[in-house]
């Protein structure tokens, strides 16, 4: 170990000794994938009993209501399991926010519901790196910091959601309000890269329906009455495709639509994925839509609703962010372990939160890989390093009150 003092030595011992692994196992057992509210409800409430051995007010909230377009063109409110919300000493003079999430990407009905170990020390399974493995290592820093003399200083708030896998359109609202007059925030998505390189700047990421109405009409009869919407949801999606920028992608995912063949469609919804770099790529994705939208209405004689945006602002490395990246840098390197950052093209609540003025490091979990996909990896020795990683860097920010 590099200049640790005595406190910071013990407080590093405590977070790597905690029963880990152990958590892992039992937690990654459980479905919580997304839609799954069951799994995600009994998620929940081994959490809360989990995270009781902190000090603070613990909650169970509710989501916050979502609607979405069906396949039918229809509006209905999606479903979300509560987020587990924790506030620990609210006029402490350091506040922190820490947030991670209980959901994965694997439905109760996925063939992926099981761990096993790929070789010593890698172990595979649903949510093992994303993002079980995070909240354990969260859990375990959090517990070594509440043992220091010194955690009177430093107040905090925990969110850990059941939607981030699907934008955390339910939990954004709470994630808003509890960056509110925080220093920095930590976020627990796994490392970008197995050898420990944390995700630095973010683009952010809109999803948007696009529903198109237009005429039936019988396809041998008299087709020309006919305005048909799944055409014009397919010219929709190459205008939009067409028009990515170097600062802009855009990914045409789905169309709905369409019945019989000897009918011309009257509806179709066409699903896209848009991810800005920036504020001003952000902007520009808007006018594209809005041109798009036009011209290919008035060229079919159709209408199109849009349903959806921008649920995670781009996320630049600011100043702020850049000092915080820094001192956890400097924790790794005093513990051993290199820290270094690059741009990721994916996104986190670490967009949400950035967008509220507050420097985040969000890939503060552990290291492993393949996630999203069932050959998802924990490498498990990286559990007891990212604790003291976190466990360091959070001692370092509440040692700015002294």
């Amino acid at each position: 170990m590099g200049e640790l003092s005595s406190t910071e030595r013990d407080a590093v011992e405590r977070a790597s000794a905690e029963p880990m692994l152990d958590q892992v196992l039992a937690w990654a057992a459980i479905n919580s994938g997304s839609s799954n509210l069951a799994g995600l409800e009994r998620m929940a409430e081994i959490l809360a009993d989990a995270f009781t051995a902190l000090p603070g007010v613990l909650r169970l909230e509710q989501p916050a209501p979502v609607q979405t377009v069906d396949a039918a063109g229809k509006t209905v409110e999606l479903n979300h399991g509560r987020h587990l919300h924790l506030s620990v000493r609210p006029t402490a003079p350091v506040q922190l926010l820490f947030t991670g999430h209980m959901d994965t990407v694997f439905p109760v009905d996925h063939g992926f519901q099981e761990t096993r170990w790929l070789e010593d020390r890698v172990l595979n399974g649903p949510g093992v790196a994303d993002m079980k493995g995070g909240l354990s290592v969260m859990l375990a820093a959090l517990k070594a910091v509440e043992q220091d003399r010194h955690a009177d200083r430093l107040g905090y708030e925990i969110i850990i959601n059941s939607d981030e896998e699907v934008g955390s359109l339910s939990s954004a609202p709470l994630i808003a309000q509890a960056a509110q007059g925080k220093r920095a925030a930590l976020t627990y998505e796994p490392a970008a890269l197995p050898d420990g390189t944390l995700a630095g700047a973010r683009p952010g990421s809109g999803n948007f329906s696009f529903l198109i109405r237009g005429k039936s009409a019988h396809a041998g009869r008299n087709p020309e009455e006919g305005r048909n919407a799944v055409v014009a949801a397919s010219e929709l999606a190459l205008r939009l495709a067409m028009s990515k920028t170097p600062g802009l992608a855009i990914n045409p995912a789905k169309i709905d639509g369409g019945g019989p063949n000897n009918v011309v469609p009257d509806l179709a919804i066409l699903r896209v994925n848009m991810r800005p770099r920036t504020s001003d790529d952000q902007e520009i994705a808007g006018r594209l839509i809005a041109k798009a939208v036009d011209e290919t209405a008035k060229q079919h004689e159709v209408y199109i609703e849009i349903h959806g945006g921008f649920a995670r602002p781009p996320k630049p490395l600011s100043e702020e962010a850049e000092a915080l990246f820094g001192l956890v840098q400097k924790a790794g390197a005093d513990l051993g372990q290199p820290i270094s950052w690059q741009p990721s093209g994916g996104v986190c609540d670490g967009n949400n939160i950035a967008a509220c003025g507050v420097p985040v490091v969000d890939t503060m979990g552990v290291r492993g890989g393949k996630i999203h996909s069932m050959e998802e990896f924990l490498i498990t020795e990286s559990l007891g390093e990212r604790a003291a990683l976190s466990a360091l860097t959070i001692l370092r920010l509440a040692q700015e009150a002294a």
